[in-house]
């Protein structure tokens, strides 16, 4: 089950790139589709048995490295965290692969796109089945190249490829930091396996580390160089400017990287060394705090864009802030809550927006759509299920995730939790306003397309439309069926709590506890526990602030023509820093790019003038100068070559006499 689970998309893989010419598009599309399909039915299966059943378990497959006294395992831990990402992994990426079969129709290399989707997500499972920081990395890096091939797919676009290379970059940034974790690691605690790490956690807790010469925490600084890697892979503030130029990739890449793998990677990594940040309070204040600014920052961009993707994109950048400031104050529940069910509704908005690009002659800026609904109404009404999800309307499953991480962060009792609070909100209410007006610049008011695209407008086919239903159907149900076991306390096995929230439904899961022991929580840090202690208005704020937004886009964008020009108009300055993206790309190549380049040029001339040119080059230069000299005297007459063996054997004596005489 396991096996399946796991190493099905890798088989689908293989069978697609290897041999995707002799069982041409439609067979590698079926055995990678039927390869994902059974890795989430197995997903789902592992779902009831250790979670359900509370059978947790580690299976090892081999020995992967084994140097004198340092060994390390290849093991697949499956325990209930990891289940928990297995499913929304193998689900999101089933419903990808099936979308992208109507999606990439006309594609001429559509094997090879469906064999980088599953590699994809095989490398994404193997990072969150890691029973080590060595088998972590290698998932982690998987990712990386995967993203890369994905994101410059269309390599004949020239932003494509930039983009794919961007992404690269920046999480090498990230990496850099992770790989530093996993060295001070293994210097501290003398090893790299999860189990052992952990179990020594709590008496490492005044030790200190060398660090360019200053004595630090250690296991501070183990988190901060984890938040690193974190921030890079999650498109934090700061290394976040890839997350929206990898919307050059087709749509289902998009999906499948902002949905449930690539982003996700940081708030996993995290959540699994929870028994580490839980003993270096400084390093999730930096969490929090980071997390809050990214949400806030990302909201603030996202009502200024007009790309349809881009605006979900950061949309997505804004929801991993709330995760990541859940995270910083010891939430890791409800984080994990926020990324099952924005996995599903932020999966159903970038195959919705797929479904409009393919309705509208692949035609992105919401500025030339307007007035189709009538024409696609089935991913109309999908795109309002995701939209509600997203802006936490009650009962819709991002209602549950974002207010719970909102009521955890005020319930902290600390400042930066304080901080996170109203940040949230704000964000909170510049996502239902920037979902809205996607939706009611998509599709209402009067067609602003040409009348030649319109009269193409058309519903997409039913294998794309399927796993929109199957995406919508966990946005709207995933909240309300999974709140009580992702709101129990993570402190203690059995612990149960009277949980009390707008719209709260009664659960299975409310007396049985979920997470095991995964996840690790001090009882003076369990937020999520004094969560359901909050004022009443602390509960109902977020709500209100998602009735605000969506009823002020309703009037700027449907009751009151050209009043968002005169917004813009009287908010020229904010308007220009928030539609610029706060100048973050522009900062970045000042200071890095062109530098960088004007360095390289530097030691390339170097090279080739210096190295090269007293080294390889210049004797190279020096042995045909000579060689061109000595052919003047390869005349063919022979009194040339008398002359030059006199000449030499004159030299020869002479040196000879010299030589003799000296000694």
């Amino acid at each position: 089950m396991e096996l399946v689970a796991v190493f099905a998309p890798l088989v689908g893989f293989l069978i697609a790139f290897l041999f995707g010419k002799q069982i041409g598009p439609r067979g590698a599309q079926f055995v990678t589709c039927t390869g994902m399909i059974l890795a989430a039915v197995m997903s789902c299966a592992l779902f009831y048995s250790v979670i359900l059943q509370n059978d947790p378990r580690v299976l090892h497959l081999a020995t992967w490295i084994a140097a004198g006294d340092f060994e390390v395992q290849w093991a697949l831990r499956i325990d209930q965290l990891t289940v928990i990402m297995m499913c929304v992994i193998n689900i999101v990426s089933a419903c990808v692969h099936v979308y992208s079969v109507g999606y990439m129709s006309h594609d001429p290399a559509r094997a090879r796109f469906m064999a980088y989707l599953s590699l994809f997500t095989f490398a994404m499972l193997m990072l969150v089945t890691a029973n080590n920081m060595v088998q972590l990395f290698f998932g982690w890096e998987g990712v990386g190249l995967a993203s890369y091939l994905l994101i410059g797919f269309w390599s004949h676009k020239p932003s494509a490829n930039a983009a794919a290379v961007k992404a690269f970059v920046v999480n090498r940034v990230g990496d850099f930091g992770l790989l530093m974790a996993i060295f001070t690691t293994f210097v501290v605690f003398g090893t790299v396996q999860f189990d052992a790490i952990f179990t020594m956690a709590p008496d490492k807790t005044v030790d200190t580390f060398n660090f360019f010469g200053f004595e630090i925490h250690a296991l501070t600084l183990i988190c901060l160089m984890l938040f690193v890697g974190a921030v890079g892979k999650s498109a934090q503030l700061g290394l976040h400017t890839w997350l929206p130029d990898a919307m050059e990739g087709p749509t289902p890449v998009s999906a499948l990287i902002h949905a449930a793998t690539m982003v996700t990677a940081g708030v996993f990594l995290i959540t699994r060394f929870s028994p580490l940040f839980e003993y270096a309070p400084f390093a999730r204040e930096i969490v929090c705090i980071v997390g809050a600014m990214t949400a806030l920052v990302a909201a603030t961009i996202g009502l200024t864009q007009f790309d349809i993707k881009r605006v979900i994109a950061y949309s997505t950048m804004s929801q991993l802030g709330y995760m990541f400031f859940a995270l910083g104050v010891s939430a890791y529940s409800a984080a994990m809550f926020h990324l099952m069910t924005h996995a599903f509704f932020k999966a159903l908005l970038f195959l919705g927006a797929g479904s409009v690009i393919h309705a509208m002659s692949n035609e992105q800026d919401m500025r030339r759509m307007g007035g189709i609904w009538k024409y696609i109404p089935t991913t109309y009404v999908l795109m309002w299920v995701g939209s509600l999800a997203l802006a936490g309307v009650p009962f819709f499953a991002g209602f549950y995730s974002k207010d719970l991480i909102l009521e955890a962060a005020f319930a902290s009792g600390s400042w930066f939790g304080q901080m996170a609070f109203w940040m949230g909100i704000a964000a909170a209410l510049m996502t239902a306003f920037y979902s809205w007006r996607l939706i009611l610049l998509t599709f209402h008011g009067k067609p602003r397309a040409s009348a030649e695209t319109m009269a193409h407008v058309h519903e997409s086919p039913n294998v794309m439309l399927i796993p929109l239903a199957v995406l919508a159907a966990g946005a709207i149900m995933a909240g309300s069926m999974f709140y009580g076991a992702f709101a129990n306390s993570a402190t203690s096995p059995g612990h149960t709590q009277d949980i009390k929230h707008v719209g709260d439904m009664v659960s299975i899961w409310d007396k049985d506890y979920f997470f095991g022991d995964s996840i690790k929580v001090l009882p003076e840090n369990d937020s999520v526990v004094a969560a359901h202690h909050v004022p009443k208005w602390v509960k109902l704020l977020p709500i209100l602030a998602g009735a605000l937004g969506i009823g002020f886009a309703f009037v700027v964008y449907m009751f009151r023509e050209g009043m968002a020009d005169k917004i813009v108009r009287a908010f020229k300055p904010l308007h220009t820093l928030f539609y610029n993206k706060w100048y973050f790309d522009e900062l970045y190549n000042f200071l890095f790019v062109k530098p960088c380049f004007v360095i390289g040029k530097l030691f390339w001339k170097g090279d080739k003038n210096v190295i090269d040119g007293l080294g390889p080059d210049g004797v190279s230069k020096l042995s045909r100068g000579i060689a061109g000299r000595l052919g003047v005297f390869q005349t063919g007459y022979m009194f040339h070559y008398a002359f030059v063996m006199m000449i030499g054997l004159i030299g020869l004596v002479s040196w000879f006499i010299y030589r003799t005489m000296g000694s």
